[in-house]
């Protein structure tokens, strides 16, 4: 059987709004597609510290303010959770996806995403990376997570995706309640294996769990647009 093909857009180091707005060029062109074409893979490293809520909030006027004064950008997004942050040393991937042709719900792609996730880690050297039951969003090493995981979904079309820290500065997250989990720590490649993991080096493992997860191929754009 043919497999779906999923386009690959490696974006690099860029700023996060230059990520928005291809996911939305994206999602327009899927969305005149209707269905005919399974869609792309978002990938980049945040050029800079940005803190992000979900539709479900997570930061007041007042932390958004307090938040921006340590020189961080803070933007409203819509998808799902509470606030986040993306920053340097963070692989940063928006699957913009028909699910129709991946024969996949939203559930099911939410655990695919899981899924993916702790196959990377597992293909890293982290076989203890697991999914946790709700509200334990994303993908976990005992209390620490690893990679945050917030979506959103309409028509069959979803965007948004996954944050997975390689050598992310961890500090940035001292200053909000990541996902709004209050006791629960987080961690990085890095951290977990006590050297330095960058992003490019993770790249073709996280790529390989990809296809694994999704059984579909990937094909790389030339241009972005």
């Amino acid at each position: 059987m043919r497999l779906p093909v999923v386009r690959l857009v490696r974006l690099g180091q860029v700023p996060y709004a230059e990520l928005l707005a291809l996911q939305e060029r994206w999602l327009r062109r899927l969305q005149a597609e209707s269905g005919t074409k399974a869609g792309v893979l978002l990938l980049c490293e945040p050029a800079g510290p940005v803190y992000t809520a979900g539709l479900r909030g997570g930061l007041t006027a007042e932390e958004a303010a307090r938040l921006r004064a340590l020189g961080a950008e803070v933007r409203a997004t819509g998808r799902g959770g509470l606030a986040t942050f993306h920053g340097p040393g963070q692989l940063l991937c928006h699957p913009v996806l028909d699910l129709r042709p991946l024969g996949l719900r939203l559930r099911t792609h939410v655990a695919a995403l899981e899924a993916w996730a702790v196959r990377l880690c597992e293909l890293q050297g982290l076989p203890g990376a697991r999914a946790r039951p709700p509200p334990y969003t994303g993908v976990w090493l005992g209390e620490r997570k690893i990679c945050a995981i917030g979506v959103r979904c309409g028509r069959h079309i979803t965007s948004h995706g996954l944050a997975l820290n390689c050598s992310t500065d961890l500090t940035w997250f001292e200053h909000i309640v990541p996902c709004g989990l209050v006791g629960t720590g987080v961690t990085s490649l890095s951290q977990e294996l006590q050297r330095h993991v960058t992003v490019d080096e993770v790249i073709p493992s996280f790529l390989e769990a990809f296809k694994e997860t999704y059984k579909c191929t990937l094909i790389s754009e030339d241009s972005p647009n």
